[in-house]
């Protein structure tokens, strides 16, 4: 047996190393997460650069300068032959979404709903549960309208592809659920009127059958996933947010949408304590900001968001806001300011009154246009590093916005869907207070939450707490106090 003071030394020691090892900060990093977002943010730029310029120097009139546009509706094939060419021409943090690129083409026949819990085969949902690769399209020869029943929870590797189909509409209850995975693209569709849904037995892939929790009436909702791309879709009058990016997703491009008469229209981030969002990084390009909205364009909870080249032509409120210290990269962007002097400001630092708060955040503009005295409130200290280094590399003037999103939202057709009522949106009341972004939902499985081997919410180890610090001290003083006297 061991003498007691060697003994007590090594509980000393075991002491010592634990209360060592639970102050380690934990490795937050996400899978897709990009180690150098400035230098995404650049290679945009880049890339935008680079597709105006060969537009100016070819005649052709298919190009429009452009780069996603430009790389699947220009290319040397006809892009219905060749549909998987689109998994290629995503830019930003969403670059190498794969959606269902090499799965075999799903063509959707039946655009009912009636059974969310076995779909039948034909339908949207059995598509989209698969646990294969799909690329998913629709008729040619009519309009598809589904009126779903429960939220549509889409699998890994896929991709909803509405082009060369008069037109995709999808409406009712839920909506898009895109929940703990990685891969989805969502192209050319029409979203509106989503409704709050839950309590009903609904199927995630052919063998996860579970009872949802309620759903907010997001019309996209992103969260726990990653590498996911939405394209050219026309969203509109849903009841909670038109795409709510939460709990640690990331990898994210929101291109090429008309965003229409809704209230809170897009929020990126859980909640400011959420730490696993501190990873989240997003694209937000090419898309237009159109009637009848009035903030949430986006709002950000921390990560890194560049907004680039997209037409802000309506709020009420405020365009870009944030809090939990986001980084905000705005470039190239037009920004034009409602008449209500109260609402000029382009950006709001929500929840923080006193700029002491927030002087240090990281809120940059570069090249935007401001139009009926819009403004932009930047802080922190500005350009990066790598941003002084590239100044041969600018954003494209906002003067180019017109032509870089003149074919944003859905091809072909009105782009701004009138829902239901027909009646464009007139009040401050499309939220709800149940609940932000779809958190409020849940599913029968209990290995949602570790999903990826990532830590979400409730499964997360909990902060070593002072008094359990303070006590294991008051121990190590008894036990090296003993440990003398023995001596």
């Amino acid at each position: 047996m061991l003498p007691p003071h060697i003994s007590i030394s090594i509980v000393l020691l075991c002491i010592f190393f634990t209360l060592i090892q639970s102050t380690k900060p934990l490795n937050l990093t996400l899978p897709h997460q990009h180690p150098s977002p400035d230098s995404v943010a650049l290679h945009v730029t880049s890339t935008i650069n680079s597709s105006l310029s060969r537009r100016q120097l070819t005649s052709s009139t298919c190009l429009t300068g452009n780069p996603i546009d430009d790389c699947w509706r220009c290319d040397s094939t006809d892009w219905s032959t060749n549909r998987q060419r689109l998994a290629d021409c995503s830019i930003g943090f969403g670059i190498g979404t794969l959606g269902g690129k090499t799965g075999k083409i799903y063509l959707v026949t039946d655009p009912s709903d009636n059974n969310p819990s076995n779909p039948s085969q034909g339908t949207l949902r059995h598509a989209v549960i698969q646990e294969e690769p799909l690329w998913i399209i629709f008729p040619s020869s009519s309009n598809t309208l589904i009126r779903l029943k429960q939220e549509l929870i889409i699998n890994s590797y896929k991709t909803i592809d509405g082009r060369g189909s008069s037109s995709v509409h999808i409406t009712g209850n839920g909506c898009l659920t895109i929940q703990y995975v990685q891969h989805v693209i969502i192209h050319n569709v029409h979203i509106y009127d989503c409704k709050p849904s839950g309590g009903a037995i609904v199927a995630a892939t052919p063998t996860k059958v579970g009872r949802r929790g309620r759903s907010d009436g997001d019309g996209i909702s992103i969260f726990g996933s990653q590498k996911i791309w939405v394209d050219h879709c026309s969203l509109s009058h849903c009841t909670d947010g038109l795409i709510d990016v939460v709990l640690g997703s990331t990898g994210i491009t929101i291109s090429n949408n008309y965003f229409a008469h809704h209230d809170e229209v897009m929020l990126l981030g859980h909640d400011d304590e959420y730490v696993m969002d501190t990873g989240m990084q997003v694209t937000i390009a090419f898309n237009h900001f159109g009637e009848g909205l009035v903030q949430r364009m986006p709002r950000c909870r921390r990560g890194y968001i560049h907004v680039v080249n997209n037409d802000f032509r309506s709020w009420k409120m405020y365009a870009i806001g944030g809090s939990g210290n986001p980084t905000i990269n705005s470039q190239g962007n037009r920004y034009s300011a409602p008449s209500d002097p109260s609402a000029k400001e382009v950006t709001k630092r929500v929840d923080s009154e006193d700029d002491g708060e927030w002087a240090n955040w990281n809120w940059r503009t570069e090249g935007d246009l401001m139009e009926n005295g819009a403004f932009f409130v930047a802080s922190g200290e500005g350009m990066s590093t790598m941003y002084s280094k590239a100044s041969s590399v600018e954003p494209k003037a906002a003067a180019l916005v017109d032509q870089l999103t003149r074919n944003a939202g859905v091809f072909g057709g009105p782009r701004d869907d009138e829902g239901q009522s027909g009646d464009s949106y007139s009040g401050y009341g499309g939220g709800t207070s149940g609940g932000i972004g779809g958190t409020s939902r849940g599913s029968s499985s209990s290995d949602d939450n570790n999903f990826f081997g990532m830590i979400f919410g409730n499964n997360a180890p909990p902060r070593p707490r002072l008094t359990l610090l303070l006590f294991s001290l008051l121990m190590i003083c008894v036990l090296s106090t003993s440990t003398l006297l023995l001596l």
